[in-house]
């Protein structure tokens, strides 16, 4: 599982970097939520948040579109999250975020 894990978020990774203004800033965090099922969350500045979601949310759809497939032929199921680091510290504050 490691190795279709570290495929994924590389791959994620790698798109993400070329879609947005600060990848200095990026932080991509992964979670193990059972057997087969994996969750990344994308944290960003917010301005490459609006960019990478895209108009209409349709970049990100297109991200996530290609992730599933890849995971798919993996057999893995798989969850995105793109959130700004404003939106992640609420969430840490709530004990929402993993």
């Amino acid at each position: 599982m490691q190795a279709v894990t570290e495929r994924l978020r590389s791959f994620l990774q790698y798109v993400a970097v070329k879609l947005i203004d600060e990848p200095g800033k990026a932080q991509l965090k992964v979670a193990e939520l059972g057997p087969k099922r994996l969750r990344f969350k994308l944290v960003l500045a917010q301005a490459d948040v609006a960019m990478l979601i895209g108009r209409n949310g349709f970049t990100a759809s297109a991200i996530r579109s290609i992730l599933k497939a890849a995971a798919d032929k993996e057999g893995v199921q798989i969850q995105l999250q793109i959130h700004s680091h404003e939106e992640e510290a609420e969430l840490q504050a709530r004990g929402e975020a993993y």
